[in-house]
């Protein structure tokens, strides 16, 4: 068997041009095909991506793990110079490798000099490319719209003797706007030409938008992972500017400096095609893999293999992915009669290389005889269930929907159907797994409060908030309550926890005038108050609203949209989560 590798567009090309890399097998026995897809830098100072792990020996970086797919759109956008792409093929019936290379030299944009600014394969996003500035130095783009919003892109280190290029995003459409770098240098900065350059149109439908209550301070973004219109940001009064063109079926978290992490689940297909990915401004994906991948690992490992990635995927301070999958067993007599057919969950550490650095499985660790608070059943498609194949229908039995690296190195999981908040021994990575404690109704804390119901229930994005180890924001979807009186609303809470005597204190127990059936996110804000997804209030049509709260409990924004959204999030920009 071999392999070749060649770029849809012949070398040199320009930093920022899009180049689709395509493997040709030959000689190749009968089998599945898999490839992998790898690249490094090929000259000294080229750097592809900020400081991320590399293969061990070789320089090399994963993009995409061995998986089904033949192609793959790269570019680089950081700097000028020669790269290395390689791709790897395996036969996965008989065993059979073989791997090709390709040196690949990209050139700078700027020209006598002056800065340039060039469309890329996001309408939406620019690519502003600047002359070197002096080693020691940082440099910036400010970009402003005529009615004065002004953003910046994150500051990058200057390079001896190679241009300097930043993505530009957060623009909206058929808009013009003003463009200079800014280099720092101490205490003092120098500014370039002003540049200016006019956004495209955009032919997206977007849902309705209706703002009923405007934001404190205009300025911000809210990145939203939706339902059936894709990933967008707009700005607070809905306004589009950006999106993501790619597949996938949640945004699960944005990353500092214009990375974004989701996962794609196709309950049609086999889980090679179950992706989880971490991807930039312009879409191109930075680093990949799936799910029949993982499992391999987790085989070798005596574990039980995985279906799909679903709900949660985010990065960990030290460069992991903290990813939640799902798996599915036939038990016998324990959540029925008979032979059911259950989904749990099983956690992932997945390291710089994607490759299985820890895992957890709920069939392992939670009892299995505690169904599903109500009693939720999946069927192939529908009600935000993972891929299952082992029967027509099968028990929800856990429905995970966040993880979180608590500040103590343990790992906070979210069961929306267990109406439990589960703290994991992750220890960094050296934890046996074992259930620390269960914090929910019949769980292991007593709540400190005087409300009928203060339990929060089928709940979403529980996270322990970045200015404290100790106070714990969560939406409250409220199923629970609903069952129980149907006027319930759906709730903003944020608990104060006592760890050591297993006490729960509410800090915040907002009602947030609309009951929300599914989904939601919960953020704390850099202001003090509190950012609160109400993601799927039933309906014709359906209908999320985004909310900002103040400590008191009090909204002070409020923007409805005529569709459900699995999370929102509000960014001081595209750049800054």
């Amino acid at each position: 068997m071999s392999v070749a590798l060649d770029p849809s567009i012949p070398a040199p090309a320009p930093v920022g041009a899009m180049i689709t890399w395509s493997a040709a097998v030959s000689q190749a026995s009968p089998g599945t095909l898999w490839y992998r897809f790898r690249e490094r830098s090929a000259s000294s100072g080229a750097s592809q991506y900020p400081p991320r792990a590399r293969l061990a020996g070789t320089g090399f970086r994963m993009v995409r793990d061995y998986g089904p797919l033949s192609t793959l759109d790269w570019t680089a956008s950081e700097h000028e110079g020669a790269y290395e792409i390689e791709v790897s093929v395996k036969n996965e019936n008989t065993g059979e490798t073989a791997t090709a290379f390709a040196i690949y030299q990209m050139t700078s944009r700027v020209s006598g000099g002056a800065p340039a600014i060039s469309p890329t394969a996001n309408p939406l996003v620019f690519l502003y490319s600047a002359p070197a500035c002096p080693v020691g130095s940082q440099m910036r783009v400010q970009f402003q719209s005529p009615d004065g919003v002004a953003q910046s892109t994150p500051n990058k280190a200057c390079l001896a003797g190679l241009s300097m290029n930043f993505y530009l995003a957060g623009m909206r459409p058929n808009t013009p706007y003003s463009v200079r770098h800014i280099v720092l240098t101490g205490s003092q900065s120098a500014a370039g030409p002003m540049l200016t350059v006019t956004t495209p149109g955009v032919p997206l439908s977007l849902a309705a938008y209706n703002v009923i209550k405007p934001p404190p301070v205009a300025s911000g973004i809210l990145l939203q992972s939706t339902l059936f219109e894709g990933t967008i940001a707009t700005d607070l009064s809905g306004n589009l500017v950006w999106f993501y063109q790619g597949d996938l079926t949640n945004l699960t978290r944005p990353q500092a400096g214009g990375y974004f992490l989701g996962v794609y689940e196709n309950p049609t297909v086999d889980p090679s095609h179950e992706i989880v990915r971490e991807f930039d401004l312009v879409g191109r994906t930075i680093a990949e893999t799936n799910a029949a991948r993982v499992s391999q690992q987790l085989v070798a490992m005596g574990m039980h293999p995985i279906n799909a990635f679903h709900h949660e995927a985010r990065m960990t301070p030290d460069g992991k992915i903290l990813v939640l999958a799902n798996s599915e067993r036939m038990l016998t007599d324990v959540q029925g009669p008979g032979a059911v057919d259950v989904l749990g969950d099983t956690i992932l550490v997945l390291d710089s290389n994607l490759q299985v650095a820890w895992a957890w499985d709920a069939f392992d660790h939670l009892d299995p005889h505690r169904s599903a608070v109500l009693g939720e059943v999946c069927t192939p498609v529908g009600a935000g269930c993972a891929p299952f194949y082992q029967a027509p229908q099968a028990n929800d039995w856990l429905h995970g929907n966040s993880l979180q690296l608590t500040p103590d190195g343990s790992i906070l999981y979210s069961s929306r159907h267990q109406d439990w908040l589960i703290k994991i021994d992750y220890s960094n990575g050296q934890g046996s797994g074992n259930v620390i404690w269960r914090l929910g109704k019949d769980g292991d804390f007593q709540f400190n409060s005087s409300d009928p119901y203060p339990w929060f229930s089928h709940q979403h994005d529980a996270n322990f908030v970045s200015d404290s180890d100790t106070a714990l924001a969560v939406f409250d979807d409220g199923n629970t309550r609903q069952a129980i009186d149907a006027s319930a609303n759906s709730r903003g809470q944020v608990l104060q926890l006592d760890e050591p005597n297993r006490v729960a204190t509410l800090a915040l127990n907002a009602d947030l005038g609309a009951y929300s059936y599914a989904l939601g996110s919960a953020q704390k804000l850099p202001n003090g108050n509190y950012h609160f997804d109400v993601g799927f209030i039933q309906g014709n049509p359906a209908m999320s609203h985004s909310m900002e709260v103040d400590p008191s409990g009090s909204i002070v924004y409020d923007v409805q949209v005529a569709t459900p959204e699995y999370r929102t999030f509000r960014m001081a920009d595209l750049y800054t989560p």
